[in-house]
């Protein structure tokens, strides 16, 4: 019996051996790492970034001193009044506004704030839907002033009414109106201006100068600049009070279209514009000096001195007045002597004797 058991284990181990060894193969088989080859990874192409988007050029903020719904007037028609004073500068009219519309601020001859700069005129530029006034200013040259044609040199672009020569200025007798008597440092340079004549006030919109500021214009602009002097601030306040530079008084003719000098709305030399009234005497401001207004008046006393009246001077108040007493005054006084009596004449008998008038001047 042990002997036929032995030949049965003898077959048996070999199959245990076979089982233990799948068994673990099989056990095996999930442990097993696999080991691959990566595939190798695609060519790089290279592709351009997009392009930055455009910079974005903000225009600088444009001051206007003045805003109006309307067009300014055109340019009233008118003669340039001599330069008064060597090394004065001209500087045109223009539309100026206020509560009551727009009043015409004259031309005038001015003297400049330093030895170098030039005067650029202020002007009206449409935007926005409005019509906004840029002020002029002093610079060491010429800026844009919107294309306007103010005359006298000021043909729309720069000036060619003058120049600075070293420290003093040249007027140019071809443009500008001279008194060689009185100015000397002159030169005769004939300018061809080919531009549109006309009386347009303002740049842009309908009806307005089609303009844009040039390089050398816009190089101007970011110049250093002075503000207008004292005298010509005072020039626009002065005209600002008087009601006859409205508009709507003289119809965009002013009877004070220019001045020789800066608030001399009264003097001698004062231009008004072709079809304008007689000019009317205008009150000055509270802060004028009685001289500088009353020089020059055909119905004031003398120069504007009314104390030389007081003084009992009759010759001096009436010397070189047409509307004076002594001169052409039928019933006046001449010289301070009474007129002659006819000797032929007889008072009434009922009349009483004639009564003597005292001896005063015209004023």
């Amino acid at each position: 019996m042990s002997n036929r058991m032995q030949e049965l284990r003898l077959p048996i181990a070999p199959l245990i051996l076979v089982t233990l060894v799948l068994s673990a193969s099989l056990q095996l088989t999930g442990c097993v790492a696999r080991v691959g080859i990566a595939a190798p990874p695609p060519p790089r192409v290279y592709v351009a970034p997009p392009p930055p988007p455009p910079p974005v050029v903000v225009a600088p903020a444009v001051e206007v001193d003045l805003q109006a719904n309307e067009a300014p007037p055109p340019l009233p028609e008118y003669a340039q009044p001599p330069c008064p004073v060597e090394g004065y500068l001209w500087t045109p009219g223009y539309w100026s506004f206020a509560a009551g519309g727009y009043y015409w601020v004259p031309g005038t001859w001015v003297q400049p704030p330093r030895v170098g700069v030039l005067w650029t005129p202020g002007y009206w530029g449409f935007a926005g839907g409005v019509y906004g006034f840029h002020a002029g200013y002093w610079g060491p040259h010429i800026g844009f002033y919107g294309g306007v044609n103010y005359g006298f040199g000021y043909g729309g672009v720069g000036f060619a009414g003058g120049r600075w020569v070293g420290g003093s200025f040249a007027y140019n007798q071809a443009i500008t109106n001279v008194n060689v008597t009185v100015v000397h440092n002159t030169y005769n340079e004939t300018v061809v201006n080919n531009v549109t004549v006309n009386r347009v006030s303002f740049n842009g919109g309908a009806g307005g100068v089609a303009a844009t500021p040039t390089a050398q214009e816009r190089m101007a602009l970011q110049e250093p600049h002075v503000a207008p002097t004292p005298a010509q601030q005072q020039h626009v306040q002065q005209a600002a009070s008087n009601p006859a530079l409205f508009a709507k008084a003289n119809g965009g003719h002013p009877s004070i279209a220019a001045t020789p000098r800066p608030s001399a709305f009264n003097a001698p030399g004062v231009v008004g514009a072709r079809g304008a009234a007689p000019a009317a005497p205008h009150a000055p401001p509270a802060n004028a000096a009685p001289n500088q207004v009353a020089h020059g008046q055909p119905n004031q006393a003398g120069h504007g001195q009314p104390s030389q009246v007081a003084h009992g001077q009759p010759n001096q108040v009436a010397h070189g007045q047409p509307n004076q007493a002594g001169h052409g005054q039928p019933n006046g006084q001449a010289n301070g002597k009474q007129p002659p009596k006819n000797a032929n004449a007889k008072p009434h008998p009922k009349a009483p004797p004639p009564k003597k008038e005292p001896e005063t001047a015209q004023r």
